[in-house]
């Protein structure tokens, strides 16, 4: 389907857009556009894939003219640009609506106008029953890719989202600041042991993009299956394939806006959501406002549905130290740093 057409990555410098990229670049794609703000990313990623396929746009979700500019002639795009770390948008919370909420509605109008055939908005697990600002605006965010896919029909133009929880190693990650702990001799800093948190690598993240690509009708949300942790299994798996399974753990506490687990389907989207093997899929709520017989009769099945719980990372799979050790080597950085061959911090 990518044979010979164009795809714009919004928020493309980051870990994901990188990994794209790495995926994409060796293919018969004809272009890849990279949209973001951040011109000397933008130069590092010229420099350092050199190919003409490689194209770069200068711009602001937030700017509506920037990202029209971006989308002329692109067949498809991934939404990825985002405020993502949850201190910085609590402490500024107009700033994350005005990027995830607002910023997606531009890319999404945008893309409708340029006859885009498929878009597809990347999400987080903190969506789900959302206690922070990130969460809040991008479950926002979702409801805003939903209510635009429900005026598509004839447009050509079809709007799906996948929704995921920690991508492990990518930037503002956890696991590059145990790394960084590490081999400065510090000790790790742990908010609380028996913290939860799904994993998946940035390879998974971009086969679940793909997937929903692939499969996505409008209004979809497709999540994977991902395993979890404990955050202390975690640091003993690193502190361990680094070959310093003593190293001291100080707990400092749970910050502000966390919680102790995170859920990639909440109760009611379980209920409807259809099993894919390795993902689910929650199709969109597809009742206008004359939607009188739900209120009148209830939804039998949220009641009479055996899942009875949402999907979440204290109920997945859990990975025990050898688990997430063997999860952490699918990463070249972490597999670098237990041969030893680097003593600096990459993004693994």
């Amino acid at each position: 389907m990518f044979a010979s057409r164009s795809l714009l990555i919004t928020g493309g410098t980051g870990s994901f857009g990188n990994a794209v990229l790495k995926r994409f670049l060796d293919t018969d794609i004809g272009e890849i556009r990279i949209f973001s703000r951040d011109e000397k990313k933008q130069d590092d990623m010229r420099k350092r894939y050199n190919s003409a396929k490689l194209k770069f746009y200068i711009g602001d979700v937030r700017d509506q003219r920037s990202v029209e500019q971006a989308m002329r002639g692109v067949d498809f795009v991934f939404h990825a640009a985002a405020l993502k770390q949850v201190p910085s948008c609590e402490f500024h919370p107009m700033q994350a609506v005005r990027t995830n909420v607002l910023g997606t509605e531009n890319v999404l109008e945008a893309a409708i106008a340029a006859g885009v055939k498929r878009v597809v908005v990347l999400s987080t697990d903190k969506a789900v029953y959302p206690i922070n600002a990130m969460g809040i605006s991008k479950a926002m965010m979702e409801k805003v890719m939903v209510a635009t896919s429900r005026n598509l029909e004839g447009t050509g133009t079809v709007i799906c989202g996948t929704r995921y929880g920690n991508v492990m190693a990518s930037r503002g990650s956890v696991i590059p600041l145990f790394v960084e702990q590490v081999l400065a001799g510090k000790p790790i800093t742990i908010t609380d042991p028996s913290m939860t948190r799904f994993m998946m690598t940035l390879a998974d993240a971009v086969d679940l993009v793909l997937y929903a690509f692939t499969n996505g009708n409008n209004g979809d949300i497709f999540v994977q299956k991902a395993p979890a942790a404990t955050i202390e299994t975690l640091a003993r798996a690193v502190t361990g394939l680094m070959g310093q399974p003593a190293h001291p753990v100080n707990i400092i506490g749970t910050r502000h806006g966390e919680k102790l687990y995170e859920a990639l389907l909440s109760r009611e989207e379980r209920a409807c959501a259809e099993d894919m093997g390795d993902y689910f899929r929650v199709p969109a709520d597809g009742r206008d406002l004359n939607y009188g017989k739900f209120v009148d009769q209830g939804e039998a099945k949220l009641t009479q549905t055996t899942h009875g719980e949402d999907y979440n990372s204290h109920n997945t799979t859990r990975l025990d130290v050898d688990g997430m050790t063997q999860l952490l080597l699918k990463l070249e950085g972490m597999q670098r740093i237990a041969r030893g061959e680097t003593t600096t911090v990459e993004e693994c």
